[in-house]
């Protein structure tokens, strides 16, 4: 893809000025509006992945703008010291729409994750001293890059030169009832889980792992978390994933991402049980619960279930993966489309295999933006606002992208997240 020299200059200064843990793409957006957006040279490209799961209403939502708008002309910052409406507005919201019955806001999914360790670990000193403290997470799950979020992210990739973790944590088999029958005992705290593991390839957990988990929870007297940052807030077609499960009931759900359509914020919704576990002086965060996040969120909140969008994601959805499903009819690049709602993973297959990072490029080049997940998944979150036709115009760019991968020969690239 041909650049400006103005383009290739921000390419290039980025490239020395940032911390090189991420790898960006040769790449500089200027600007967007619903599911598109412009560089600086002003090439349009369709965003599939909206910010990671992050820009659920798309780029520049009229409701969104309206908000900050308003808001930034009341108030941005007042701290924890005190009430603001926004927070007390939201944090109301979200109690009235999960089992929760008290809100602790923070910056972010990992945060929110933390704030949840923490909270399983003083709930479990306090029903039996600090032998309860064990917390079991899943293999392939994510749950974040902070060293508590990190140590229970069961994934030896994401771990490596970290150490020493943090002790307590326990892992199990992905979806095997038999091994979390195994791992439980009773110095467990708490097990956590995506209910739809993301960065792992849209995988979701059954039904049957998902209601026996929470049977077991109650029977070891062990909180339920369940880590609702990607797949909650409407990505699945439910508010959150939890609740594709009847009965299923958490003691905290984590969520950040899609609540703040591309602000940050992050929160730990905690049910009866650890409404009360985080007293004065035990937890804190200077900038959660920010009037202009708060604000924000709560017009994703309306716009989700008061204007109906969340109603439209099961369909739109299924058009995708439909449509993938016809591609693959022609280019046998997927083994698996796993499709829950608007979060989507293909699985590679054959010639393919192997080649994400490289058909993640090849689709810039088609002016599509998709993610991955290693180097195996191309993984699909688009905006829920996307519409019927972009989302055909999307399906052809990506096969295109595919058919001029196909013509090339076999190469691998590192997996980038």
């Amino acid at each position: 893809m041909q650049v400006s020299d103005a383009h290739q200059r921000l390419i290039d200064l980025g490239r020395r000025s940032y911390a090189p843990n991420y790898r960006p793409r040769d790449v500089v957006f200027e600007s967007g509006c619903g599911s598109e957006l412009f560089d600086v040279d002003d090439r349009r490209y369709l965003d599939f992945g909206s910010g990671i799961g992050v820009n659920c209403l798309g780029h520049r939502h009229p409701a969104i703008v309206r908000t900050l708008q308003s808001q930034a002309n009341r108030l941005w910052h007042a701290s924890n010291v005190y009430f603001h409406s926004e927070a007390v507005n939201l944090s109301t919201r979200l109690i009235d729409e999960t089992v929760a019955e008290a809100v602790y806001f923070c910056n972010s999914g990992a945060e929110a994750n933390e704030a949840a360790i923490k909270v399983a670990r003083r709930w479990g000193s306090e029903r039996d001293g600090q032998q309860k403290h064990v917390i079991i997470t899943l293999h392939g799950s994510f749950h974040g890059r902070t060293l508590g979020a990190l140590t229970a992210t069961a994934q030896t990739k994401y771990q490596v030169g970290f150490g020493p973790l943090l002790d307590g944590f326990r892992y199990c088999r992905f979806d095997d009832l038999d091994d979390l029958e195994a791992n439980f005992s009773n110095d467990v705290c708490a097990l956590m889980f995506e209910p739809v593991q993301g960065e792992s390839g849209v995988r979701p957990l059954s039904n049957e792992f998902v209601v026996r988990a929470a049977e077991l929870c109650e029977f070891h007297d062990a909180l339920l978390i369940v880590d609702e940052i990607q797949c909650g807030m409407g990505r699945t077609g439910k508010l959150f994933g939890y609740q594709r499960h009847a009965g299923v009931v958490p003691d905290i759900i984590t969520v950040a991402k899609a609540l703040g359509a591309g602000l940050p914020i992050g929160a730990a919704l905690l049910g009866e049980k650890t409404a009360n576990v985080l007293q004065p002086g035990s937890h804190g965060t200077t900038f959660g619960g920010n009037p202009l996040c708060c604000a924000v969120a709560s017009t994703v909140l309306n716009e989700l279930l008061v204007n109906g969008l969340i109603d439209e994601i099961p369909n739109k959805g299924a058009l995708l993966a439909n449509g993938l499903e016809a591609i693959n009819q022609h280019t046998r690049a997927f083994s698996e489309i796993r499709a829950i709602g608007l979060m989507i993973g293909a699985q590679l297959t054959g010639h393919y295999a192997g080649r994400a990072g490289e058909i993640l490029l090849r689709c810039l080049d088609e002016g599509l933006l998709v993610l991955q997940s290693g180097d195996n998944v191309l993984r699909l979150l688009p905006a829920y606002t996307i519409s019927e036709a972009q989302i055909h115009e999307g399906l052809e760019l990506l096969s295109n992208a595919l058919v001029r991968s196909s013509d090339s020969p076999k190469h691998k690239r590192p997996a980038t997240n």
